[in-house]
């Protein structure tokens, strides 16, 4: 009998993330990542859960996941949510900062790490309302994060704020709240340091 009791709660808690994952406007890929259901359970816990209730609120996106880092870059604004975002990350413990930058601290497909994930997404929009990242860009920021390939985090030498750094680019930026201030200042250029070496 406990076996059972276990696979049932195992199988209770799959659905109950896919139906957050859902709420997020998380693709059909993306839950299945997380949660491991089929395609085909996927699309009928929406239309059994959410269509009914929530279809005008909750959206179901096709095509491809994002993958393209620039997007954070597009204005201070958007760069300053993505800090916050991984800094959130790192605060939730899916991230943790090693030597050599950040370094992954979850696992796709576990419940534990889907669950982190979406509370990390919730506290971003909790600051943010509205919200300029969607959950697919969160998912893909924590994902360019933990490859350490793109996208990086670095901190400001005037402020110490965090703030996120593109790693291809050659241009070394500020943090949006000194941007303004530097320039005022007539300072040419501000470096910022890593927090670990990239």
């Amino acid at each position: 009998m406990r076996v059972s009791d276990d696979r049932y709660t195992r199988d209770r808690q799959r659905l109950d993330l896919a139906l957050r994952l859902i709420r997020h406007e998380a693709r059909t890929f993306t839950i299945r990542q997380w949660t491991g259901l089929s395609d085909d359970r996927i699309r009928k816990l929406y239309r059994s859960y959410v269509m009914n209730h929530d279809a005008r609120l909750v959206l179901r996106h096709r095509g491809k996941s994002p993958r393209q880092a620039g997007y954070f870059f597009r204005s201070p604004e958007l760069n300053f949510q993505s800090a916050q975002l991984a800094s959130l990350y790192v605060m939730y413990g899916l991230l943790i900062g090693a030597d050599v930058g950040l370094e992954p601290h979850y696992r796709v497909g576990s419940f534990e790490s889907g669950t982190l994930l979406c509370r990390a997404y919730e506290a971003y929009l909790e600051l943010h309302a509205p919200a300029s990242i969607s959950f697919e860009h969160a998912w893909f920021l924590l994902l360019a994060l933990a490859r350490r390939d793109e996208v990086g985090i670095a901190r400001c030498d005037m402020c110490g704020g965090v703030r996120l750094r593109d790693l291809l680019s050659r241009r070394k930026l500020v943090c949006g709240t000194c941007g303004p201030a530097v320039s005022a200042a007539g300072a040419a250029a501000v470096v910022i340091s890593c927090i670990a070496p990239c």
